[in-house]
């Protein structure tokens, strides 16, 4: 009775350990992320003393820095941040669900689909603005649908849909660049900034309907954490334990799906950021706790130092999904080679 009692003593200080550790990390992230928000708002080609940037967030008015900080840096810092959380959200949701960290939006197509569709509307159907983030974020989802059917066979193998997915994407790429070849000269600038990835020119008021799906969708999804965490142990095990596993998938992949294609059609596809969130955040977190919020707070990181780096540290001013895309691409090099000889798992 003793033993038993020890041990279950033993596994509730462990489990207050990393519930504590975990509220660290989290705590400790959250305060980076302001602090590099921060950072972005006073210092650029121009100091602006935090008194001042607290004066314009609070809405008043001053000589040079309500230009500066209230219509360029601000409306660029908390699109970063809102396209960072939704890229990171949505990620990792997929690498959990098909416990393969290769299984990125980036990688099995569902960027490309909102890519190729937001292209084909800027160049052929000459749209611009709202209607063309619509059209990214349908085509998408459709994306998703369509390789999550193309890989359909007595459930979906996550090895399956990586397969599928990279075919597809393979595809839309080639669409996108047939596209491109004979475009105008006047949506093609307009085109290849889209497709590169940037938060040049971000408004406010493009914040709140990227607010408003990063609070639905990724509410769904972390309504669903337990249920996702489940299936990283296997269908199997996770029907055991109670898991409505081809009701979760949908409802994750709907959600995750959700994230990323908003973000992309703000922002466009901001290269690796869903690819590189989770496996970092997993890093830092180990096994203290779900992977969710973390990965929203590492994309959100990686998004705002890439852009502050794109912008102050690199001879000439580089859009952000050119820096992420120059991280991402030799971080994927090195897990195809990892998972190829041991297999991989968040």
């Amino acid at each position: 009775m003793t033993v038993h009692a020890s041990t279950i003593d033993f596994v509730i200080s462990n489990r207050r350990r990393r519930a504590s550790r975990y509220a660290a990390t989290l705590a400790i992230m959250l305060a980076l992320v302001m602090a590099i928000f921060a950072i972005t708002l006073s210092i650029g080609q121009s100091i602006t003393p935090p008194a001042d940037v607290l004066r314009v967030l609070m809405g008043e008015t001053v000589p040079g820095a309500s230009f500066t900080v209230g219509q360029l840096r601000l409306p660029r810092a908390v699109m970063s941040v809102l396209a960072g959380f939704c890229f990171g959200l949505g990620g990792v949701a997929f690498q959990i669900m098909l416990r393969n960290p290769l299984a990125s939006p980036d990688i099995i197509g569902i960027t490309s689909g909102a890519g190729a569709a937001a292209v084909f509307a800027i160049v052929i159907l000459s749209m611009s603005g709202p209607m063309v983030s619509i059209i990214a974020i349908v085509a998408g989802l459709g994306v998703a649908l369509a390789v999550y059917g193309l890989s359909f066979r007595n459930g979906v193998a996550g090895t399956r849909l990586i397969l599928v997915g990279i075919g597809v994407s393979a595809m839309l790429q080639s669409i996108i660049a047939y596209i491109l070849q004979s475009a105008p000269a006047w949506s093609l600038q307009e085109a290849m900034r889209w497709l590169t990835g940037s938060v040049n020119g971000a408004q406010l008021d493009q914040a709140l309907p990227l607010l408003t799906a990063l609070v639905v969708f990724g509410g769904l999804l972390v309504s669903r954490s337990r249920d996702l965490e489940a299936l990283r142990l296997g269908d199997d095990m996770a029907a055991a334990l109670g898991t409505k596993v081809a009701q979760t998938r949908m409802l994750v992949m709907i959600a995750a799906v959700g994230l990323i294609a908003s973000a992309t059609a703000v922002t466009g596809p901001i290269a690796f950021v869903s690819f590189l969130a989770g496996p970092i955040a997993g890093r830092i977190v180990r096994n203290d706790g779900s992977l969710l919020l973390p990965s929203a707070l590492t994309g959100a990181l990686l998004v705002l130092v890439a852009d502050y780096v794109g912008q102050h540290f690199l001879p000439g001013r580089y859009p952000v999904g050119v820096v992420t895309g120059a991280l991402g691409a030799p971080y994927l090099i090195y897990l195809i080679i990892r998972v190829n000889r041991i297999g991989g798992s968040l």
